[in-house]
Order: C-alpha cells, then sequence, then structure tokens
C-alpha cells in the first residue's frame, strides 16, 4: 500500500481532499501532518480518524527531524496544503507566513529529495499572478509572471520558485496547482462566505471592504479536490496547472445572495475602509488542465453555494466550538 503524506490536512482544502482520497483510493494510506494552527480542526475528519487507512500526526512542517522521521515510514507521495493563508492576518504580521510557506516548504522538499518521493503537489494560488482590471477579458496563464502584491501572496510565490527550483536543479517530480477562491464546507469562519454566512444567521453587521466590487473567480472545494487529485494520478513533472471555474462574481453579489437565501436584510451590509493592497480582480484561464489532464470543474456555483450556506445552518455546534463568533 502506498502512503500519501498531506500536510496542512486539517484545514479547509486539506481535509476535504483527505476525505475525498480516501473515498476514491482505498488502496492508499494517508498520513496528515497538521500543526493545529487556529485554523486546523481535527473535527474536520472526525468521520474518518479511526480508518485504517488514515494516521494523523500534530507537528510543524518546519520541524526538520519530525520530518524527517515521517518520511523515513516510506512516503510516496506528497500534498503539501500546510499555510498561513489570510491574507489580512499577513498585513499585520508577515513573520509566520514567511516561516510556514517558505521554509516549511524547503523542508519538505529537501526530504522530498532525500527520500526519493514519486511526486511532490504544491498547492499554491492564484494569488501569486497579482491583481487584473475589472472589465477586461484577461485571465492569469501558466505563464502569466508572478506579481504577488501581499505578504501572503509573496510568501506563496516564493514557495513555488523554490519548488521550481528543486526540479530544475534536483530533477525533483514536483508539480505546482493554482487555484482561484475556493467555498465550502469547513471553511473558516474567517473567509468571506462563511463569515458572511455565520453575521447574517446572527443578525450581525457583514463588512465589505471598499465598494465591494472586488471580482473572484470562485471554485467549490470538491471540485478542487478532483483536480487536485486528477494532478497527483496525471500531472507533468516540472508543470504548473490553473485551477478555476469561470466563475467571476463581485464579493457584494455574493453577500447579497447569502442575504436572500436567509431571506436577511441588505441592511446588515457596512461598507468599510478598504484593505491595504487590496487586489480589484483574479480569472483564471484554466484550458491547460482542461485539455492536457480531462479535468473539468462540475459543480454549479450558485447551487454548490445554496448547500454550503445550508450546511453552515446545519453545523452550528461545529462554528460555534471555535469560540469565535
Amino acid at each position: 500500500m502506498k502512503t500519501v503524506l498531506v500536510t496542512g490536512g486539517c484545514g479547509f482544502i486539506g481535509s476535504n481532499f483527505i476525505r475525498y482520497l480516501l473515498q476514491k483510493h482505498n488502496d492508499l494510506f494517508v498520513i496528515n501532518v497538521d500543526k493545529l494552527t487556529y485554523a486546523g480542526n481535527t473535527k474536520n475528519l472526525s468521520d474518518i480518524e479511526y480508518s485504517k487507512n488514515y494516521k494523523f500526526i500534530k507537528g510543524d512542517i518546519c520541524d526538520y527531524r519530525l520530518m524527517d522521521d515521517i518520511f523515513r515510514q516510506g512516503i510516496n507521495y506528497v500534498v503539501n496544503f500546510a499555510a498561513e493563508s489570510h491574507v489580512d492576518r499577513s498585513i499585520e504580521n508577515s513573520q509566520v507566513f514567511i516561516q510556514t510557506n517558505v521554509l516549511g516548504t524547503q523542508v519538505l522538499l529537501d526530504n522530498s529529495l532525500k527520500h526519493g518521493i514519486e511526486k511532490y503537489i504544491q498547492v499554491s494560488t492564484d494569488e501569486v499572478y497579482g491583481s487584473l482590471e475589472l472589465n477586461t477579458k484577461d485571465a492569469f496563464t501558466e505563464d502569466t509572471p508572478l506579481a504577488p502584491r501581499n505578504p501572503y501572496s509573496a510568501s506563496k510565490a516564493g514557495a513555488d520558485m523554490l519548488v521550481k527550483a528543486y526540479f530544475n536543479t534536483y530533477k525533483l517530480p514536483v508539480v505546482i496547482t493554482r487555484c482561484s477562491n475556493n467555498y465550502g464546507e469547513y471553511q473558516h469562519p474567517e473567509k468571506l462566505i462563511p463569515k458572511t454566512i455565520i453575521n447574517a444567521i446572527n443578525e450581525q453587521p457583514i463588512g465589505i471592504y471598499g465598494d465591494g466590487l472586488n471580482v473572484r473567480d470562485w471554485i467549490h472545494v470538491q471540485d478542487h479536490c478532483n483536480a487536485i487529485l486528477t494532478v497527483l494520478e496525471k500531472g507533468i513533472s516540472g508543470e504548473v496547472y490553473n485551477i478555476g471555474a469561470d466563475n467571476e462574481i463581485a464579493n457584494i453579489e455574493i453577500v447579497k445572495f447569502i442575504l436572500r437565501y436567509l431571506n436577511k436584510s441588505e441592511g446588515l451590509i457596512k461598507y468599510i475602509e478598504d484593505r491595504l493592497g487590496h487586489d480589484r480582480r483574479y480569472a483564471m484561464n484554466a484550458s491547460k488542465i482542461h485539455k492536457e489532464l480531462g479535468w473539468v470543474p462540475r459543480i454549479d456555483f450558485f447551487e454548490g453555494l445554496a448547500k454550503t450556506i445550508q450546511w453552515y445552518k446545519e453545523s452550528q455546534k461545529w462554528w460555534k466550538d471555535m469560540n469565535l463568533i
């Protein structure tokens, strides 16, 4: 039985990926390493914690000795989700972002090289490409130069460059995925969609940066997980694959949809001072992964959003237990 090391597997996307991977491949064993920062939650995987195909290890990917011990257990594949990922927090203090996102990636790459893994997947973000203008048809491709505009995206771009360097220098079998904004079950309440849902349920003000017209390309986390698995199975070493669902929507429109679904007043919306360096628009050209690997998204945005709202309505214990609301 081959072993997949998933780092950051107690977070939003990582936990969804582990569950999805084990549903599709009962012939794989998953080791989940997570530091359990505020964004990591073991309850995200409570339904599989006793599975014979799953093992959780609390640990920091920056801990070289720990990671070396784990790799010695016989790791075949690495999927690196471990990252500090909230832009607002990176603006307040960037140090932990550089530590985890760059130095942690370097530790994983060194151990992957040392122990001869078969494939390493670096889960990155569209934010490394920078910002696009509104009212254009421009979209990021894999050849778009990296132009990060905040400490979070700069740390992810730095990690991507390290990953590419390990391929070019050592021929380490690495692949980078860059995905657009995710939404779905188990997303931390600091993010736009769950925060809006929870505040609306609680009749609390919903803060909107600037004019609310910042545009993001949204993808359901299950579609993202399917894309990562496709890259793990078919992706070509040294390549980058953009992942997106062609759902460009302004933040304010998402908030208004959530309020309509929950039958709440738009009077809850409060426009606040814009975030420093707030990227105006992201848009992904994902034609490469469509053509070369045969992956396409399947979940309609508004249907997926409605199901996500319903999940948060029915899972109030999950988010109330975080003591954040």
